[in-house]
């Protein structure tokens, strides 16, 4: 059997937290080796999204399809890199041992990490510039640093999908550059990433395709066919003028 066209599907998916409707009927096919910015104001259902495709929250209705298939049997073709708050930083544990649990998914039940799991993920560390780091905890990072650790775990992991929640939040410049170089080299290599990013003002140059969503799906498609000055405002509303201010559309 062949597998399906389209690495991720989703028909007519709606999630509520309560009386709270976040997402509603959305329908997405996201198409292999894309590099898709998920794009729009806070409280859009942007995580949401991302964690209904995971299966960590429960929609009320739709349909999701990771290679065809549900997302149990695909979970380990998938890395995800969750929003800093999200995360832990107290646990007791060194950045390579964080960057080996990318490894996790590929091993067997009483399958031990082997050498060649750790060469993985050494390489990962130097893709990120963070293998000086490998030893220490990874609580003593900075916020970059921390940042760098996560998404060189989702490389070490090797799946056919990444998604990255807010990838760039606190990190300099360089850092973010390095990391967009990293994923377009993983999208040119025929994998597919789905990145949450809110700096409107690179989103030309740094995704080949974009999803303008505002709890429902306002726009999703090429770049520069759908990131337009009207699709912005129909995601934004009237945070149109404080963004126009801030230089980061219009550009």
């Amino acid at each position: 059997m062949s597998e399906a066209k389209h690495p991720i599907e989703i028909h007519g998916l709606s999630v509520s937290y309560g009386s709270k409707r976040v997402l509603t009927n959305i329908y997405l096919q996201i198409e292999k080796g894309s590099l898709v910015g998920v794009i729009g104001p806070n409280g859009a259902g942007k995580s949401t999204l991302f964690k209904s495709i995971l299966g960590l929250v429960e929609p009320n209705a739709g349909d999701i399809k990771i290679f065809g298939e549900e997302i149990r049997a695909q979970r380990k073709r998938i890395a995800y890199v969750p929003q800093r708050d999200d995360v832990d930083w107290s646990f007791p544990a060194t950045v390579m041992d964080i960057v080996l649990m990318g490894r996790y998914p590929h091993l067997g039940i009483f399958q031990r990490i082997g050498q060649q799991d750790r060469e993985i993920a050494l390489r990962a560390l130097q893709d990120l510039g963070i293998e000086a780091f490998r030893d220490r905890q990874i609580g003593a990072l900075s916020g970059g640093q921390q940042q760098r650790v996560f998404i060189a775990r989702a490389l070490a992991q090797q799946p056919d999908i990444f998604m990255l929640d807010e990838p760039f939040v606190g990190v300099d410049i360089t850092t973010e550059e390095k990391i967009i170089s990293i994923l377009k080299a993983q999208a040119d290599a025929g994998k597919t990433l789905l990145v949450v990013h809110h700096d409107l003002a690179n989103v030309r140059t740094y995704f080949d395709s974009v999803i303008l969503l505002n709890q429902r799906m306002i726009a999703y498609g090429k770049t520069d066919e759908v990131f337009t000055d009207q699709n912005v405002a129909l995601a934004y509303g009237a945070q149109l003028t404080i963004l126009h201010k801030t230089g980061m559309i219009g550009r």
